[in-house]
């Protein structure tokens, strides 16, 4: 049995990226992960706290763990100085740093893609205004910053000997900035956590982290104009500006547990996603609750949600057209089929994602073990 390492860029959460490395270590337990730091407070409670987790020298800098993205810079150095010559195979989850490991030529390097790193290519514009960074001092050296990381990410993109996707989406992105082929994945999906029930409530809902690419801002104004109740679940930088909105109709619960989100999943009337998301577990979990979803009809979702059987897509990410998608769901909300939603979900099952690992890795393992260089004499 060939010997198995995992690679990740970071853990300083529990998002969807983790919840891709917990499935890949359920699938290889004895494998040790390779990350350049960690928040063991992040993952305590999940499947990823009994790992054998090695960190690259920024875990001992005081203040890294809170403070990473101040460290950006330090990650492509540091992602390089993981040691991974016991292993025959490299599986690596990566949105940022993570395809960048350095390996053998007797070794096999597949990166399960999530993203190119976004903030450095098509989100860089989005990036710098969100943070205000213009040409002072400051943005000028954010700018000189994320040219360093472009070429990093360019030159480390030949590293993995092959990409898999965790979407279409993705894997054209994939080839746009590096110019390589992926297959495609969806990642896995907890799909049988949730008992759908008939019994919808008069509310939507909006389950996510609170930063600005998720507009849940836009949303929550957009309810108001349609008067709309709406609740929000999650945690994160936006919270102080939702909790400005102060209206009756919006109603902010901030992190809850699992069964809290299983129950208004289950009985909400509809869920709401305005990301350009690259891939979105959360609006497939709401299919497998039941629930429609009324989704920003761009990136990941287009491939999750299908219009008219599982829910409807608004074209731009203003007020208006979310309130029209409200409308137009609510006039032909009669012929949804809560049945139909569920299933629909059920090709995204974790059982699923870890049949098309196996396979995957299997495959490209007898060939790489087939391949013969030739040298010449």
């Amino acid at each position: 049995m060939p010997k198995i390492g995992l690679a990740n860029d970071w853990i300083t959460t529990y998002g969807g990226s983790e919840k891709v490395l917990e499935a890949f270590s359920r699938i290889y337990p004895d494998a040790p992960l390779h990350t350049s730091l960690y928040n063991a407070k992040a993952i305590e409670h999940t499947g990823l706290a009994n790992l054998d987790i090695r960190t690259s020298f920024l875990q001992k800098i005081p203040f890294a763990i809170r403070k990473y993205k101040a460290f950006l810079p330090f990650m492509p150095f540091a992602i390089e100085q993981l040691d991974f010559d016991d292993y025959d195979i490299i599986l690596s989850s990566s949105h940022a740093i993570a395809k960048g490991i350095i390996t053998n030529a007797n070794q096999l390097h597949i990166c399960y893609m999530h993203t190119p790193i976004r903030y450095a290519w098509d989100l860089q514009q989005t990036y710098l205004k969100e943070a205000k960074l213009g040409y002072s001092p400051r943005g000028l050296a954010a700018r000189l910053i994320l040219h360093y990381i472009r070429n990093w990410d360019q030159l480390s993109a030949n590293r993995p000997d092959h990409y898999i996707a965790n979407s279409n989406y993705v894997a054209r992105r994939i080839y746009k900035v590096y110019r390589r082929e992926a297959d495609v994945v969806y990642p896995p999906v907890d799909v049988d956590r949730f008992v759908p029930s008939k019994d919808r409530g008069d509310f939507y809902l909006v389950v996510t982290r609170l930063v600005p690419y998720k507009k849940v801002e836009l949303i929550a104004k957009a309810c108001i104009k349609a008067k709309r109740k709406l609740v929000i679940i999650g945690n994160g930088p936006e919270m102080k500006k939702l909790k400005m909105i102060n209206h009756p109709d919006i109603q902010l619960l901030g992190h809850q547990s699992d069964e809290v989100v299983n129950e208004h999943m289950q009985t909400c009337k509809a869920f709401i996603f305005a990301a350009d998301e690259d891939f979105g577990i959360v609006p497939v979990e709401a299919q497998a609750a039941g629930a429609p979803v009324i989704a920003y009809g761009r990136g990941g979702c287009l491939e999750t949600v299908v219009e008219g059987k599982t829910g409807c897509f608004f074209s731009e990410q203003n007020e208006s057209t979310i309130c029209d998608a409200i409308e137009r769901f609510e006039r032909i909300e009669h012929t949804f089929d809560m049945h139909e939603i569920v299933a629909h979900a059920q090709q995204f099952s974790a059982k699923r994602f870890k049949e098309e690992i196996e396979r995957f890795v299997e495959k490209y393992w007898h060939q790489f073990k087939g391949t013969k260089v030739c040298s010449r004499t």
